[in-house]
């Protein structure tokens, strides 16, 4: 599903999916969230594509919800927020996010759900819920906390005030904080090292780094052993040890296998 405010590119195994309205401060509707689902869903099911690259401008990322077309839903009807908010959480391929000016409501909680978010020195981002007689949404009440300690994060979500790109650097949820002419560049290359890394190792990480955070140290010792037995078996790490050893570069088509 295409839609002229979500545009999708895809080369050299990113799919970029940009938010681009605007003239609504890229507030996104019932449709633009349809597209974003559709994107998602063509990045998890196509094996060419290694990496997600989530992104806005290099002043404006998104308002949040268009209020006009959020209030226009009957009350009870299935929102299409839901579908995309389902499919990062579960999407199993890295995701990398660009992040600049306005960062509101589901502009932020969404990076909750990304692997490596870089964002710009002039990010405003807020989680305005409680202002609105509303509560978090996302996966917000369960993920702010565990990154950012439950203080921090009450402070965020109940006070629900406008904060820098610094505070969320110091909350957990971004990783390195640019200036905004830097920002895409500094995305991109991270994205293209995602996409050059072993497609199956990648996937095995991200899905050890998901998993529940009570299971003890020797759970996951355990557990990294059986999926390390296999990978250190297949293709890509036999390809990656042979080229080490024969002084070469390794085949991508042979590292990218699953």
């Amino acid at each position: 599903m295409s839609h002229p405010n979500i545009l999708v590119t895809q080369q050299n195994g990113i799919l970029g999916i940009e938010i681009s309205r605007r003239e609504k401060k890229n507030a996104i509707t019932s449709d633009m969230y349809r597209a974003m689902s559709a994107a998602l869903s063509r990045a998890r099911d196509d094996s060419h594509v290694r990496v997600v690259l989530l992104r806005g401008q290099d002043d404006m990322f998104t308002a949040g919800n268009d209020l006009a077309d959020f209030l226009q839903r009957k009350v009870g009807d299935p929102s299409a927020a839901i579908p995309f908010l389902h499919l990062i959480a579960a999407f199993e391929k890295p995701i990398v996010a660009a992040v600049a000016g306005n960062a509101v409501g589901i502009g932020t909680t969404m990076l909750l759900h990304c692997d490596l978010v870089y964002a710009a020195d002039n990010t405003r981002f807020q989680l305005p819920f409680v202002n609105l007689a509303l509560c978090p949404e996302g996966g917000s009440s369960l993920l702010l906390p565990r990154v950012a300690g439950y203080q921090r994060a009450a402070e965020l979500l109940m006070l629900g005030e406008p904060f820098d790109a610094t505070t969320a650097r110091e909350a957990g949820f971004v990783n390195r904080v640019l200036a905004p002419g830097e920002l895409m560049a500094a995305a991109m290359e991270a994205a293209q090292k995602l996409a050059a890394r072993p497609a199956g190792s990648l996937a095995v990480t991200k899905a050890l780094l998901k998993r529940p955070p009570d299971r003890s140290a020797i759970e996951a010792i355990d557990e990294e052993v059986i999926f390390f037995g296999d990978l250190v078996a297949a293709p890509a790490a036999k390809e990656i040890f042979a080229a080490f050893l024969e002084k070469r570069a390794p085949d991508p088509d042979k590292i990218h296998k699953t």
